[in-house]
C-alpha cells in the first residue's frame, strides 16, 4: 500500500496544501512551526478517522475557518483508493471511500493501517491505564474487526449498566434480574475481548523484546506484563462478587475496561526507573511490534509514520534504529 498524494483544506495551520509522495521513503524538513507533525496527523486522520494529537475534531479546524477536508489518494491491492475525511462545525464528520460515505467509521479501520511514532507515545509510559488499553485495542482492532465490534459493544453495555447503577442509588431501589441482563451480555463481550488480547500478546510480546534487544544492544532486560481481573475467575463471577461495591461506587468496577499493561526494565516498573532514553527506546520498540505484528497478518507494510523519533536517544541507539 502506497499513499501517493495528500491534499489538505483549512486543516490545522494549512490553508490550502498539496503533497505528492515516493512509494518508499518520504522526509519532512523546515522550521518549528511549519506543520511537518501536522502533515503526518492529516495521514493519521486518513486511517483512523480521527487526530492522533487531538481528540477535539473541531480544534483541528484552521482558526477563523468553518470546516476542514483531508484528501488521500492510495495505490492498495493494485488499485487506486481515495480516501476523504471532512468536518464541518456543527454536524458530524463524514468519511468517504471513493465518494461514497462510511455509515460506521468502524467499518474503515484497518482499511490502511498505520504505525505513528511520537513524542507523544510517552504517555503510554505516564498516564493511566486507559491509554495502554487504548494501543492494544488500536493494534488488533487493524486486523480483527470481530474485535473492534466486541469492544464498541461491550463499551455500550457497560455505559448501560453505569447509568442503571446511578439509577438504583438516586432512587433507592434495586433490581436483580434487571442487572443480570446487563452482566449476562459484559460477560459475552468481554470474554472474547480477554481471549484475544491474552492470545495477541502472547505472540507480541517476544517480536517486541527482540526489537528492544536490537535497539538496546542487549543492554537491558524489558517486559510487557498484561495485568486483568479475569485471570482471577471468569467476569460473570466477578461482576457478582462485586456488585454491592459497584452500587457504592455507582459504576462497574471490574471487567476488561480496568485491563492494563505493565512495562518492566530489569523486573522494575520503567515509569520509575528508566532512563529517558530507555523509555524512549522501549516505546519505540513497540511501535515497531506493531508494525511487525500488522505486517504479518496483512502480509503487506503498514505505513510507517516517524515524528522525531531520535531525541533524548544516544548515539549508539540511533544507529541500532536505523540499522
Amino acid at each position: 500500500m502506497i499513499l501517493k498524494s495528500l491534499s489538505l483544506l483549512n486543516y490545522k495551520n494549512f490553508d490550502t496544501k498539496t503533497f505528492e509522495f515516493d512509494a518508499t521513503i518520504n522526509c519532512l524538513v523546515g522550521n518549528n512551526g511549519v506543520g511537518k507533525t501536522n502533515v503526518l496527523d492529516a495521514i493519521y486522520h486518513l486511517s483512523f478517522g480521527k487526530s492522533y494529537f487531538n481528540p477535539v475534531s473541531s480544534q483541528n479546524i484552521r482558526h477563523d475557518e468553518e470546516f476542514f477536508v483531508v484528501n488521500g489518494e492510495y495505490e492498495k491491492d493494485n488499485k487506486t483508493e481515495n480516501i476523504v475525511v471532512s468536518l464541518k462545525k456543527g454536524q458530524k464528520k463524514v468519511i468517504k471511500r471513493n465518494a461514497k460515505a462510511y455509515d460506521k467509521f468502524s467499518d474503515h479501520i484497518g482499511f490502511l493501517p498505520l504505525v505513528i511514532i511520537s513524542p507523544a507515545d510517552r504517555d503510554l509510559i505516564i498516564e493511566g491505564s486507559d491509554t495502554r488499553r487504548k494501543f492494544i485495542d488500536s493494534v488488533i482492532s487493524q486486523n480483527d474487526k470481530s474485535y473492534l465490534n466486541h469492544l464498541i459493544n461491550y463499551n455500550k453495555v457497560l455505559a448501560q449498566r453505569n447509568s442503571l447503577l446511578k439509577y438504583f442509588a438516586a432512587n433507592r431501589t434495586f433490581n436483580k434480574d434487571t442487572i443480570e441482563v446487563y452482566n449476562e451480555q459484559l460477560n459475552s463481550y468481554g470474554t472474547e475481548i480477554f481471549e484475544k488480547r491474552k492470545a495477541f500478546l502472547k505472540s507480541f510480546v517476544p517480536i517486541f523484546k527482540e526489537r528492544y534487544k536490537a535497539i538496546s544492544d542487549n543492554n537491558e532486560a524489558i517486559d510487557l506484563v498484561y495485568k486483568s481481573n479475569l485471570f482471577d475467575d471468569d467476569l460473570n463471577t466477578l461482576l457478582h462478587q462485586n456488585i454491592n461495591k459497584d452500587k457504592a461506587l455507582q459504576y462497574t468496577s471490574v471487567g476488561i475496561h480496568k485491563d492494563d499493561l505493565i512495562f518492566n526494565i530489569d523486573d522494575h516498573p520503567i515509569k520509575k526507573f528508566g532512563s529517558q532514553g530507555q523509555q524512549k527506546s522501549f516505546l519505540i520498540a513497540l511501535k515497531l511490534a506493531q508494525f511487525d505484528s500488522i505486517k504479518a497478518e496483512n502480509g503487506s507494510n503498514p505505513i510507517l509514520l516517524l515524528d522525531d523519533i531520535f531525541d533524548k536517544l544516544d548515539e549508539t541507539r540511533v544507529a541500532q534504529i536505523i540499522k
